[in-house]
């Protein structure tokens, strides 16, 4: 009789202490909820402007020049095609070396 007496005991106070941990673990629950309530709620509101676009890079005094012999290719080749005659050429490569 004496081991059935022993389990029943350890039954008994392993049900017990499951329930004194549930209890506990209620009440800290509570308190936490409580707690949490207590604290101001602080909300931020980030308004980001979206990023401005890249600022084309200023042209350097070489890469101008080289757009401008890449133009006067271009606009002799129309001429040279027969799209644009000599007097046309001559305003367009004014412009473009002005």
């Amino acid at each position: 009789m004496g081991l059935l007496k022993t389990a029943a005991r350890a039954t008994v106070a392993s049900s017990v202490h499951g329930r004194v941990q549930r209890r506990q673990q209620q009440k800290w629950a509570a308190q936490d909820t409580a707690s949490l309530a207590q604290q101001p709620v602080q909300v931020h509101h980030v308004v980001q402007a979206p990023p401005a676009p890249p600022a084309p890079p200023a042209p350097a005094a070489g890469d101008e020049m080289q757009q401008k012999i890449e133009l006067l290719r271009q606009l002799g080749e129309l001429r040279d095609s027969g799209i644009i005659d000599e007097a046309e050429f001559a305003v367009k490569k004014a412009q473009i070396l002005s």
